[in-house]
């Protein structure tokens, strides 16, 4: 994950969470993902290549109730453009459903156009802006505007 993307400062960019510095950093997520896991039988997840079984990236399920779920996705920048995030999604909302999750969500900086479409294209509606919601620490101390996407599922 370190080699791959987390460390790597074009790909952090747009993230609600700081570049990993170290291993250490990378660690620590792990730790964090496995309590996820524990606490709600869901939490981030690895996406691998099926042929080569190349780390690609992560995508996942934050459970917030029984009912709702945020989603996103981060991958290593030469993944981007092969459709992976969208596959990914695609697989999370499945998941979501499988779940009884009605409402699956994720929240998009203003200014992550690549972003957007992969929402867009896995049937997310934007909802609106939400200003000065959330911290991305790669871009600024202050919290910053994001994009609220939602599905509604089920139910």
């Amino acid at each position: 994950m370190f080699e791959r993307y987390t460390s790597d400062s074009e790909v952090t960019r747009y993230l609600g969470w700081a570049r990993h510095n170290s291993v250490a950093d990378t660690e620590a997520f792990v730790s964090f993902s496995q309590s996820e896991w524990e606490r709600s039988s869901v939490g981030p997840l690895l996406v691998f290549t099926r042929d080569s079984g190349r780390l690609l990236g992560s995508t996942g399920l934050l459970l917030e109730t029984p009912y709702r779920a945020q989603t996103g996705y981060v991958f290593a920048r030469d993944a981007w453009g092969h459709g992976y995030a969208t596959e990914a999604l695609g697989a999370m909302v499945t998941l979501a459903a499988d779940l009884r999750i009605t409402r699956l969500y994720a929240l998009c900086h203003t200014g992550h156009r690549a972003s957007w479409h992969v929402l867009e294209k896995c049937g997310f509606e934007r909802e609106g802006i939400l200003h000065g919601h959330s911290m991305f620490p790669n871009l600024s101390t202050n919290p910053l505007d994001v994009f609220s996407y939602a599905r509604t599922l089920g139910g």
